[in-house]
Formats: C-alpha cells, sequence, structure tokens
C-alpha cells in the first residue's frame, strides 16, 4: 500500500473514530437524563445519530471532507453494539456474559476499521477505489468467487492493512464415503477421534514461542511510559515486536485446524462434534495450555469447513461424555479424575482410553450408526436421545 493511502486511510479513521465518540458522548447524556427525569425520556437510536451526523458534517469542513458512507456504517456499528448491550440488561444476564456498552475509542489504542457498502467502493484492473477518492493497490489471496456486497478495510497490531469482502457462499460438495467419525475435545491432545489416524495431537505453538515473548514482554516493562505521558519509540518498537509474535501463533494454530478439518471432511460424509466451550477453562490451572490448544477456533474451522462442503456436522452437547460407556449406555456414579485415563465399565467390562470411549459416544448421542469403529457397536439404551 503507497504511502498517500495509508494516510488518507489513517485521515478516514479519525474522522469515523470521532463520529463513534460522538454517539458514545450522546448515549451517556440520554441515559444520565433518563435516570434524572424518568418522565421524560431521550431516545438515542440510530435515526437520531443519523441526524447528529447530519448536522456535524454541515458544520465542520474537516468532517464533511471525509466519505459519508464509512461515517454512517460507523453510527450502524454503534447502534448495534448498544442494542445488544440493552438486550442483554434486560434479561438480566451475568456480567460476564454480557455484552458491555460502547466505549470511546482512544486514538493509541483504538486499532483502524473503516467498513463500506455497495455504493462507498468498486473494483477496477485489480485495484480498490473506495468512496472519498482512495484508491488502494490489493494483493490478493484468491479470485472473489462472485461480486461483493461490502468491504471491511483494517489494520492489525502488526501495522499491516487488509480488505475483508462480503461474498455470496458457494457450497461445493464432496463425493459421498460412507464414513463417520466422533470428535472429543481435550487438552492432552486437542482432538481424540473414533478413528486414531485422525486425532489431532497438541501443537504447542504458543508455548514454542514462549521464551521470545517473555523477552518482549520484558523490554515492554521497561520502556512503559508514566502515566500521562507519550509511549517512546523504543515502547512501540517492542509492542509491535510482540503483536508480530502474537500474529504468528494465531495464523500456525489456524493453519493447523484448517489442515486437520479439510482432511477429515473430505474422509468422512457426517461427523460427530463435542459441544464443548472452553471458556471456562481459562480459570483453571490448565489456562495457558488449553488457550494453547485453541480449542474453540478448531472446533470453529471444522464447522465452517462441513459447512462449506456441505458435511453432516452434528453439535453433540458435552453433560457426562466422560462418564457414560460406549459399549452398554451405562453411566458411572461418579466423575473420573483428570489423573485417570483409562475408562472402565462396571456393568458390561469394557476397557478404553478415556476419550476414545467419549468420542464413540458422541456418535451414539448423534443418532450416527458405528458400526465398525474399532468393532463397537453400542446400543443406546441408557444414552440420551441424539442432539
Amino acid at each position: 500500500m503507497s504511502s498517500t493511502a495509508r494516510t488518507l486511510l489513517r485521515a478516514e479513521w479519525d474522522r469515523c473514530r470521532w463520529v463513534w465518540n460522538e454517539a458514545v458522548a450522546k448515549s451517556r447524556a440520554a441515559h444520565t437524563h433518563n435516570r434524572a427525569n424518568p418522565g421524560d425520556k431521550l431516545t438515542c437510536g440510530p435515526a437520531q445519530l443519523d441526524k447528529m451526523l447530519t448536522e456535524a458534517r454541515a458544520k465542520t469542513p474537516w468532517l464533511s471532507e471525509g466519505a459519508s458512507v464509512p461515517q454512517q456504517q460507523t453510527i450502524r456499528d454503534f447502534a448495534k453494539s448498544r442494542a445488544k448491550a440493552l438486550k442483554d440488561m434486560e434479561k438480566r444476564l451475568p456480567m460476564r456474559q454480557r455484552a458491555g456498552m460502547p466505549r470511546p475509542k482512544k486514538k493509541r489504542e483504538a486499532l483502524p476499521t473503516l467498513n463500506y457498502t455497495q455504493r462507498g467502493f468498486r473494483l477496477k484492473d485489480g485495484r480498490l477505489h473506495l468512496a472519498g477518492g482512495i484508491e488502494v493497490t490489493v494483493v490478493w489471496s484468491r479470485e472473489l468467487p462472485s461480486a461483493p456486497s461490502s468491504v471491511r478495510v483494517y489494520r492489525d497490531a502488526v501495522g499491516h492493512w487488509y480488505a475483508s469482502f462480503v461474498v455470496a457462499t458457494e457450497v461445493q460438495p464432496l463425493p459421498a464415503t460412507g464414513a463417520v467419525l466422533g470428535v472429543d475435545w481435550g487438552v492432552k491432545e486437542t482432538a481424540t477421534t473414533t478413528s486414531g489416524a485422525y486425532d489431532l495431537s497438541h501443537p504447542q505453538h504458543g508455548r514454542k514461542a514462549q521464551a521470545k515473548l517473555t523477552r518482549y514482554d520484558r523490554m515492554m516493562a521497561r520502556r512503559r511510559p508514566k502515566k500521562g505521558q507519550a509511549s517512546s519509540k523504543g515502547y512501540r518498537e517492542a509492542k509491535r515486536w510482540r503483536a508480530k509474535a502474537y500474529t504468528k501463533i494465531a495464523r500456525q494454530r489456524q493453519d493447523t485446524a484448517r489442515k486437520w478439518a479439510k482432511r477429515v471432511v473430505t474422509d468422512h460424509d457426517a461427523i460427530a462434534v463435542e459441544d464443548f466451550r472452553p471458556k471456562f477453562l481459562a480459570k483453571t490451572t490448565m489456562a495457558r495450555k488449553a488457550a494453547d490448544a485453541a480449542i474453540g477456533a478448531t472446533k470453529t474451522a471444522l464447522i465452517e469447513m462441513g459447512r462449506k462442503h456441505a458435511r453432516d456436522i452434528r453439535l453433540v452437547h458435552p453433560a457426562h461424555t466422560t462418564t457414560d460407556c460406549a459399549s452398554c449406555g451405562a453411566r458411572t456414579k461418579h466423575a473420573l479424575p483428570l489423573s485417570e485415563r483409562t475408562y472402565t465399565c462396571t456393568a458390561c467390562g469394557a476397557v478404553s482410553p478415556r476419550d476414545k470411549n467419549s468420542a464413540r459416544v458422541m456418535l451414539v448421542r448423534a443418532g450416527l450408526n458405528p458400526a465398525g469403529v474399532e468393532g463397537v457397536r453400542p446400543s443406546g439404551a441408557l444414552l440420551p436421545k441424539a442432539a
């Protein structure tokens, strides 16, 4: 990207950030007024914010110099964020589950993000032309399958600019194989399946880069500016190096997850996946290892790959998957400790690795016929109905 395009994009982002902060101020003022005057309600919806933007553009030449499309999309994004937060408050969800109210975006902390609808951009000769006279040379990662309806131009923590297009999805069916697979998530191994050939071992990308991350953390701690002072060049460099290392780890995890998901989806018609939500692991002693396993990202990659290739992906509730027997359906009377890695059924005497047994339980609960999966055909008499 040319320096001229970067300068114009940063200027456009400054205007959008001002619009966002003004919307936050209007929303907080309306909230304070409504609490003080219950009988005189002030609204701060998209219509009122659009009116505010129109008046501001008429009075402020600096604001009117920018394109109106990204500024209007900033209003839309703010309205969605505020509406979700208010909806969560009405549901009286716990604080940790609520979407927070929109906050002001600080100049040195918020990363630039510009959204353009179809009338705000066009593609010509492999270049992206944005409203406001901004012309960007794009390095395409792949060809667009169809005409895009919108584009998001953003900058990451490393300083690289990206353009993300919204296009209509196209299903690419794969030939039938007649095979099914059960997937159980874990920490020792990211994914344990009913077939050992498709088990995904823990890649430990974060652990391998831990020494480098610790070094950058110390550099930032030594160079951290005092409160109220601007950050030094050395601090910004250390922060960028740290962000670059984390970006590499995230890409490694994403690459591992996509390659594994593509192999699983290609070879199986139906896949029973544990609907595991690893958020609670952040409060355990395994938090670092669980985060490094990237269970959530791997699960998302598998679901998206299955949807893309028209495979049958069935999510299974994870309750009691470690205590149920995949052979007879009996359930143990006590929870198995993590140190016990072998499952032994007291009803039928079946013995198998704990995670392998859980993976086979996934097949039964999903209503799939696991005949021939390691010689096991569970009856499922005592198991819950398929999810």
